[in-house]
């Protein structure tokens, strides 16, 4: 062998592992694109949801609160004393829910998982190329 034809192999290596380094990186940022875009999407949708059940519900129990005070105030309790019970035992529960609610909307549940595995699998492989 020669030292020329050597050099030119190695270059070759070196000038392919480049490309295929390339080539792999702008796939993983297609993937990732792909990825972050079907999330968003998701969490639209469920949002649009969220915000239909949401409003048929705080329809729905402005109506059962309002009996609710009516009941009270026929067993006998005024009706301001009625809704005044009625407004704090709401705002209690609304507190609550609210809390829970927000501890519960993470942002790790709209992380592309899957691209930074593959990220992960793609760092390795490539460091086991270069060795």
């Amino acid at each position: 062998m020669t030292p020329g034809s050597d050099d030119r192999s190695l270059m070759t290596l070196i000038s392919d592992l480049s490309q295929q380094v390339t080539t792999l990186l702008q796939t993983e940022g297609r993937l990732l694109r792909t990825e972050l875009y079907e999330k968003a999407a998701q969490a639209g949708a469920g949002a649009i949801e969220v915000l239909g059940g949401a409003i048929c519900l705080l329809a729905a129990l402005l109506v059962l609160l309002q009996a609710l005070v009516i009941a009270l105030a026929k067993a006998g309790l005024g009706a301001g004393w009625s809704s005044l019970l009625v407004g704090v035992i709401v705002a209690v529960l609304g507190v609550i829910l609210v809390r829970n609610g927000s501890a519960s909307m993470k942002a790790s549940e709209l992380t592309p998982d899957r691209t930074t595995g593959q990220l992960k699998r793609d760092a390795g492989m490539i460091k086991d190329q270069v060795k």
